[in-house]
């Protein structure tokens, strides 16, 4: 019998590092947690789960940690809010990786790209949780009783147009669209503030819409577009009507719970390809 390589889950907030942790659990696939501070919730990980907490700047000491850990596969999974000064106090090693990459840190894409390219530099593989966990993407088609009418499709196509000119120039996935006008851009605030602060913004009659993308040149091993039961739930307090999600490039965190969620509040939810809408 084959011995399954261990898996170190280098986790930030959302439930899908926990998700991750009882899918290796339940399949017996030796692994290690290292939490991001101020991201991971504390209470996933019990004594019962390998695991060590980190900062940020803190990410050299936790790649050695992984090494002496003899991790052999790493994914990195869940939300990492923009970190403040105090969390970027470097470690030696990660104020030299910093120092390497220079200008390239202006975007994530850029500092995700290079941290991944320090870690397989370690010999280490990172993986994306759809290859382990592949029915987490969100799949094509309407998810919902609720099917998006005629003016929810016109304002699907002007969120995706928006959408992709927002990733080329790697700033945010996501883009709220009402009756044609866009309300928000998604900037450094995430997915769940900017719904929240286009809820201000929300004219009368038809409610807006939220258009999720992957960015354009993004890898499919980090930082995919994730919705999830919460995601629902400030849509809906927001007055959002519908939302449209990259199908097959973005994840959907307990799914049938989010669909259910959905349909309660007579929302749509719908996979979508981008190009088939352009």
């Amino acid at each position: 019998m084959t011995e399954k390589r261990k898996l170190g889950i280098i986790a930030g907030g959302g439930t899908l590092p926990k998700t991750l942790v009882d899918y290796c659990i339940q399949n017996k696939i030796p692994y290690f947690v290292l939490a991001v501070s101020g991201n991971a919730s504390e209470s996933d990980f019990s004594a019962d789960i390998p695991h060590l907490f980190i900062r940020i700047g803190q990410a050299g000491t936790g790649l050695k940690h992984l090494k002496e850990e003899k991790v052999q596969d790493i994914i990195m999974i869940g939300t990492i809010r923009r970190p403040t000064l105090a969390d970027l106090v470097p470690d030696l090693r990660t104020a030299a990786f910093f120092s390497k990459i220079g200008l390239k840190s202006l975007g994530d894409d850029g500092i995700l790209r290079a941290l991944i390219k320090e870690i397989e530099n370690e010999k280490m593989k990172v993986l994306g949780i759809h290859e382990i966990m592949p029915e987490l993407l969100l799949p094509a088609g309407v998810l919902t009783s609720k099917k998006p009418d005629k003016q929810a499709i016109a304002d699907i196509k002007r969120g995706i147009q928006a959408a992709i000119k927002l990733g080329e120039l790697d700033i945010g996935q996501s883009v709220v669209v009402q009756q044609g006008l866009v309300l928000g851009l998604e900037g450094i605030e995430g997915t769940d503030e900017l719904i929240k602060r286009c809820g201000t913004y929300k004219r009368k009659g038809d409610g807006p819409v939220l258009v999720k993308l992957r960015k354009t040149t993004q890898d499919m091993r980090v930082d995919l577009p994730t919705i999830g039961v919460k995601t629902i739930e400030n849509a809906h307090q927001s007055g959002l009507r519908g939302l449209a999600v990259h199908a097959e490039n973005a994840l959907i965190a307990d799914k049938e719970n989010v669909i259910k969620l959905a349909n309660k509040y007579k929302m749509f939810l719908i996979g979508i390809n981008p190009a088939e809408y352009l």
